[in-house]
């Protein structure tokens, strides 16, 4: 049998964390393996418990989530994760996304809707759809040392690989960006390794923040 899909809650509100429990563990192929209350309790739980997602609550008293990110997601083999948050924290969720979260979550989302973003993030793919994506590079500062970071950053991909970069960077799937370009979605997925390799990030979504910032999406 499939092993299920293991995760960790994160938030200094009891009660959210014992929602969440109660509604993922045991869900089709999840199971929840521990919880944390803050931010700083992420590395013990962690050290502890073999995770495949983490959901990360963004406001926390000592080490907010998107510090706790950072530090989850520069571990070896990092776990990946989800930002829980609300349509007023565009400025946070980007924060945490340039960190290395996989996507957010509205707290008071269906249970499905959440138990099915696990399922997508531990399969490796992020769960921004093209249109919320578009809204939160919108509310992204790009200033001249950005845009010249990005630049230099991304002059370092072949010309396969910066046209697979761009159309991450417009919320192409795949499937879309095979498309395209007429190659495979093995092809495609090869690409993005490199491309992540080559940049030193962690996950598609930070590339397409970067694309943002050299301007070019």
């Amino acid at each position: 049998m499939t092993e299920p899909v293991r995760v960790l809650i994160v938030d200094d509100d009891a009660l959210v964390r014992a929602g969440l429990t109660l509604m993922l563990d045991g869900a089709d192929g999840i199971a929840v393996v521990g919880e944390a209350d803050d931010g700083d309790r992420v590395p013990a739980a962690l050290d502890t418990r073999v995770t495949d997602v983490v959901l990360m609550d963004v406001r926390m008293p000592r080490v907010n989530g998107i510090a706790a990110t950072r530090r989850v997601r520069a571990r070896r083999n990092p776990p990946e994760v989800i930002v829980l948050t609300t349509f007023d924290t565009d400025e946070n969720v980007l924060r945490a996304l340039r960190a290395g979260a996989s996507g957010f979550l509205l707290k008071d989302s269906p249970p499905a809707e959440i138990a099915e973003a696990v399922r997508t993030v531990a399969a490796g793919d992020p769960i921004l759809s093209p249109g919320i994506t578009r809204r939160l590079m919108d509310r992204a500062a790009t200033d001249a040392t950005a845009y010249d970071r990005a630049r230099t950053a991304l002059a370092a991909l072949s010309t396969r690989e910066h046209e697979v970069a761009v159309a991450l960077g417009k919320g192409k799937s795949n499937a879309e960006i095979a498309g395209e370009l007429f190659v495979s979605v093995a092809t495609v997925k090869a690409h993005i390794t490199r491309i992540l390799t080559k940049l030193g990030l962690g996950n598609r979504t930070q590339v397409a923040l970067l694309v943002h910032d050299a301007g070019l999406c």
